[in-house]
């Protein structure tokens, strides 16, 4: 079969982020972060959403991140694995403390720079392309305490350092950066994305909006210095994305739908045009929630505008404008009704193929910049059969019609997409709820939800499946 869907040179690879698989959270000079002290169980929300002050370890809770799947002394074993698999690019993310152990020393920690320098080297070994998400729910837990997180504008200064460093160090290395993962976080879960936890006398919703300019502002510095520093690299932005639907045809719902893609959209607005939006400015104004902003925020934000649109897709979202349905929503960081006419995954995420075609679409057709999905996924359970195999064809199946809708947005509707990177490629803890029976990857990892196990790596049916699928650029989908 000719491959005509998927273009040449297409980007097919696997996604991870640093709290989720590095561990080794005292190791090499490492400082704490936020993502270290958002503990597994019941009052994981609670720490996330900024409900709950948790700035250190306690005795009473686990910590999955402190040791993950352990890819600080694994990671070469990791990466023969993928490359096995014929990874064209791996998506990975920084620990901010592992370069910065408190966040705003003037020089950086060389261990921690020699340690992400090993790992670009050895992608490149075996001729994979790192895509490296600068910031990946990650803050020091120092610049949290001292300043309060990115609500601080001394935030951008420190963020801008690190960028130099990194930029400079690894030039040659990385020509492809994400400044910050699904920058549209801060509005759910606000300690994640940016450090911030409710506070008596403050008001949260501008706190959080603050955050959110300081955060654009840092994007487009980022932008700016990576161009300068190498007119190879290209950065993106990168949102949490899927398309929202109106629960009826009533135009209250329509409304509601089109208000709840927007809130999305927004920081992307900002990101990739350069300037806010006038109905986001309107509903700041309205809300008394408007951030202080420095007279060159603006000439900062045009002038630097990013390279490419990434994006994690996972589902759709059904809004109603009816309280009474509203009772009946359903979801922790993006909460949704249930749409009768989709499946759900074991956590009771819906399963929407062709609400990806339709995602995908309407973020080209809005920026016309080129787009790159960095993390589509099915979490599941997956077991061991007395032959020691893993047969998770429902994963197949799952990623096999994602990718057929995605080549369909391409061969059909002309939608530019550079890459695609499978969220989890290799079991990893889960972000929303702290598991490790919550998996994603092509690759088991012998490891519990409560820390228990060997950490040895296996493969599972869909490596061989997705070998298949990379050999073939995404044209030999049958397993």
């Amino acid at each position: 079969m000719s491959n005509t869907r998927f273009p040449k040179g297409f980007l097919w690879g696997g996604a991870t982020a640093a709290n989720q698989c590095e561990g080794g959270y005292n190791e090499g000079g490492r400082g704490l972060a936020n993502v270290d002290v958002i503990p597994y169980g019941e009052d994981r929300y609670a720490v996330m959403a900024g409900k709950m002050k948790m700035l250190d370890f306690d005795n009473e809770h686990y910590y999955p991140a402190k040791e993950s799947i352990d890819m600080y002394h694994r990671f070469k074993e990791d990466i023969a694995l993928f490359a096995e698999m014929g990874f064209k690019v791996f998506r990975m993310s920084l620990s901010w403390t592992r370069i910065f152990p408190m966040g705003d020393e003037e020089l950086p920690n060389e261990e921690g720079l020699r340690f992400y320098e090993e790992i670009f080297k050895e992608c490149h070994k075996y001729g994979i392309e790192p895509l490296v998400t600068i910031t990946h729910f990650d803050c020091p837990i120092h610049l949290i305490k001292k300043y309060g997180g990115w609500k601080n504008r001394k935030m951008i200064g420190f963020y801008e350092n690190l960028c130099n460093v990194i930029f400079n160090r690894y030039k040659g290395l990385v020509t492809h950066w994400l400044t910050f993962n699904e920058i549209n976080m801060i509005l759910h879960l606000p300690f994640m994305g940016a450090g911030l936890y409710e506070e008596e006398g403050r008001n949260f919703e501008k706190d959080k909006y603050q955050a959110i300019h300081h955060e654009l502002v840092a994007s487009a510095i980022a932008t700016k210095i990576a161009h300068e520093v190498d007119k190879n690299n290209k950065v993106g932005c990168m949102l949490a994305a899927g398309s929202v639907y109106p629960n009826t045809c009533d135009p209250k719902d329509v409304w509601e739908a089109y208000k709840s893609e927007r809130e999305g959209y927004f920081f992307i607005d900002v990101q990739s045009r350069g300037y806010y939006p006038n109905y986001a400015l309107k509903e700041m104004e309205r809300k008394g929630i408007m951030p202080i902003m420095e007279v060159h925020d603006k000439d900062i934000l045009r002038e630097n505008t990013v390279d490419f649109i990434s994006l994690s897709y996972y589902g759709t979202g059904l809004v109603s404008a009816d309280p009474e349905v509203n009772k009946f929503t359903e979801g922790n960081a993006f909460p949704t009704l249930k749409n009768p006419y989709l499946k759900t995954s074991e956590w009771g995420w819906q399963i929407d193929t062709l609400g990806f075609r339709t995602t995908l679409n309407a973020l080209y057709e809005r920026y016309e910049k080129p787009l790159f999905v960095v993390e589509n996924g099915l979490g599941a359970v997956d077991t061991v059969d007395e032959n020691g195999e893993i047969n998770d064809d429902y994963r197949i199946e799952y990623l096999k019609e994602h990718i057929e809708a995605m080549g369909d947005a391409i061969d059909k509707d002309g939608v530019e997409i550079i890459g695609y990177t499978t969220w989890g490629c290799i079991d990893l803890v889960s972000a929303s709820s702290g598991e490790m029976k919550k998996r994603y990857g092509f690759i088991y990892v012998d490891k519990d939800n409560d820390g228990h196990g060997t950490l040895e790596r296996k493969k599972k049916k869909s490596f061989y499946w997705y070998k298949k699928v990379i050999e073939s650029n995404g044209e030999n989908l049958e397993f």
